[in-house]
């Protein structure tokens, strides 16, 4: 299996190849944007773009797709009924499904957006927005926050400690080593005192 990383300065994105090695076939991970470099990789390696998997439907993690969808016949696969695609595929949280001769698992992150969603392929774990190295994802609420952190706890950082997490931005990291310093997952002062309070109902 190959992965391969492409930096999209637009949005200064991550976007991410899935490459099956027999079959030729590949995954795109959010098209931030579809380069010339890009193009280059794919074709010099002879790979055909078969699907392509969407964290959540932000601009500046979908800005490629319509360019990729002229090149390539994919299946586009996210949680978001509004993807406007030909060939379109809904997923729900801890579905499983097989494309490119891959096993995908989907798991439903929401806070950072409603429709966030991270995709495991082994111990790759692809979080778009909802994790970064050293960080969660942003919220526009404190619910959202709790939320996202608690289906963080579910989801993302019950899976084994040697899990690769490749985000949306920044550097990859691990499942062990969010657990020890991401800071977005610290308490809230908020948080702290509702804690305290809990005692008393």
């Amino acid at each position: 299996m190959t992965v391969f990383f492409h930096y999209s300065l637009y949005g200064c994105a991550n976007v991410y190849l899935v490459g099956n090695d027999d079959t030729k076939e590949a995954i795109i991970v959010d098209p931030a944007s579809f380069t010339v470099g890009l193009l280059k990789f794919i074709e010099d390696r002879g790979f055909d773009i078969r699907s392509v998997l969407l964290t959540h439907n932000h601009l500046h993690h979908i800005n490629g797709l319509r360019t990729l969808l002229k090149i390539y016949d994919a299946t586009v696969y996210s949680s978001n009924t509004m993807m406007d695609a030909p060939k379109s595929q809904i997923i729900h949280d801890k579905e499983t499904f097989q494309t490119c001769g891959i096993t995908v698992e989907a798991l439903s992150v929401p806070g950072h957006s409603a429709d966030s969603i991270a995709f495991r392929i082994g111990k790759l774990v692809f979080t778009g927005d909802c994790l970064h190295a050293g960080l969660i994802g942003k919220t526009l609420s404190q619910y959202g926050l709790s939320l996202l952190k608690e289906q963080l706890g579910l989801k993302i950082l019950s899976l084994p400690d040697d899990c690769i997490l490749l985000p949306g931005h920044g550097p990859p990291s691990s499942v062990g080593t969010e657990k020890l310093f991401n800071l977005g997952l610290q308490k809230t002062k908020a948080e702290s005192r509702a804690d305290r309070y809990r005692y008393f109902v």
